[in-house]
């Protein structure tokens, strides 16, 4: 079986896995990837929070939500703990042309319940292949360290990207976030082979 298809099955469902010559390149870049990765956990923080304010009636969201904030927060401080150890440079914010290019996916209008399933599926993409990254790194990565750092962020964001998929299903017909779900994934595939090989991006 080829990397591409074992990672198919394993990982996430994910229509288009990470080149493995990513990881030796983000680890001659750790310090750009650290960085990177620190604000990809703020901005997670931050959109578990705008969602929580934005569908504040929604008690079993706002439950299921307020915790993931929490984790993500300390995430962000854990990396930030890696970049000051090794004393390095926490750089300033780049612009995330992958975020950029999935937000563009998003459909515009629709009900209340078509919006929210759009925000949660593009939250679960996020996630998933974050998880992607980190077992990549838990296990290519020379640094004991990070190994351990990135295998137990990688649990984490599995667990992350199931809850907005099952949030997702909950709040909306689940055939149709199914569905709508396979076109994300198709999406984001084409967004990686645009995008190509970038080493001092965690995506």
């Amino acid at each position: 079986m080829s990397w591409e298809e074992n990672t198919k099955q394993k990982m996430l469902h994910l229509k288009l896995p990470t080149d493995p010559r990513w990881v030796n390149i983000a680890e001659m870049q750790i310090e750009d990837i650290l960085t990177d990765h620190a604000y990809c956990e703020q901005k997670a923080a931050s959109s578990c929070i705008s969602l929580i304010l934005r569908f504040f009636d929604l008690p079993e969201l706002v439950d299921t939500l307020t915790p993931i904030v929490s984790e993500e927060w300390g995430h962000f401080e854990r990396v930030m703990d890696q970049i000051r150890k090794r004393n390095m440079r926490f750089g300033e914010p780049r612009k995330d042309e992958y975020v950029m290019k999935l937000q563009g996916f998003v459909k515009k209008g629709g009900n209340r319940w078509q919006q929210l399933t759009e925000v949660l599926l593009l939250n679960a993409l996020i996630e998933a292949r974050s998880c992607e990254r980190f077992k990549l790194l838990s296990k290519n990565i020379e640094d004991p360290e990070l190994q351990s750092f990135y295998y137990e962020l990688m649990i984490s964001e599995a667990g992350h990207y199931v809850t907005f998929i099952e949030l997702a299903r909950k709040y909306n017909d689940p055939e149709k976030v199914n569905s709508r779900w396979q076109e994300w994934l198709t999406f984001e595939a084409e967004v990686l082979k645009e995008i190509g090989l970038r080493g001092n991006r965690m995506h």
